[in-house]
């Protein structure tokens, strides 16, 4: 699928809820590869992951996108951005495929019933897909979650914790597309506590703590691992 490029500036960037900030000041810049955010759990991952992407408002800096202010509701973000956070956002009255069906036709996929049975093949959801989305497993629905990111074009990938409920097999199987997805150019920013899904899916990686690291996927992976369980 041909894809527009998406070049991510933050600078000084602060995050956090009203005026507390909760971690340290943010700076990076990535376009056409993938870049991981590590750190304990409530060190503000995620809340960085958000803001990132216009959910959150920042509480000082700048994120820009293509050189531009992100607005997360607009048609040029939507089209650009694939998202992946822990929100359903399915439609219960849908199946399985036709969901998959809804979105990539939606985003101009040329034949959407290929990427359709490709992306239910990929994430072992074949057989669910005449299935109602409300009588998924958690499981089933999370892996429905993240078909519903790759069935559809994107330069954009964002990815919070997208290991989360899945087995072994599809950790592993997930993260060489991730990879497989920055070799082909596409800007990939994903948080992970997962150390062989990080250096398989990156080479890169911030350490989000009171003051944030910038280091290879390999020091981040040995870092989590020194981690109290």
């Amino acid at each position: 699928m041909p894809q527009s490029s998406a070049a991510l500036n933050i600078t000084d960037l602060k995050v956090g809820y009203g005026k507390k900030q909760v971690c340290g000041v943010i700076s990076f810049k990535v376009s056409g590869e993938a870049l991981a955010l590590v750190g304990p759990n409530g060190a503000g991952k995620s809340t960085a992951l958000r803001t990132v992407v216009g959910q959150l408002d920042p509480l000082a800096g700048k994120v820009l996108l293509n050189k531009s202010a992100i607005d997360d509701r607009s048609a040029d973000f939507r089209r650009l951005a694939a998202l992946v956070f822990d929100d359903d956002a399915f439609f219960p009255e849908l199946t399985v495929g036709e969901h998959l069906t809804m979105v990539a036709a939606g985003h101009g996929v040329s034949d959407p019933v290929a990427a359709v049975d490709q992306e239910l093949d990929f994430f072992q959801l074949t057989e669910h897909d005449h299935s109602l989305v409300t009588s998924l497993s958690s499981g089933q629905r999370r892996r429905l979650l993240l078909a519903s990111a790759f069935v559809r074009p994107r330069s954009l990938l964002v990815l919070d914790e997208p290991e989360q409920r899945l087995d072994t097999h599809m950790r592993r199987a997930l993260a060489a597309r991730v990879a497989q997805c920055a070799k082909q150019g596409q800007t990939v920013l994903l948080v992970t506590h997962d150390p062989e899904f990080l250096v398989t899916a990156s080479r890169k990686a911030l350490y989000i703590a009171d003051v944030v690291e910038k280091l290879s996927a390999q020091q981040a992976a040995e870092r989590i691992q020194a981690m109290p369980a």
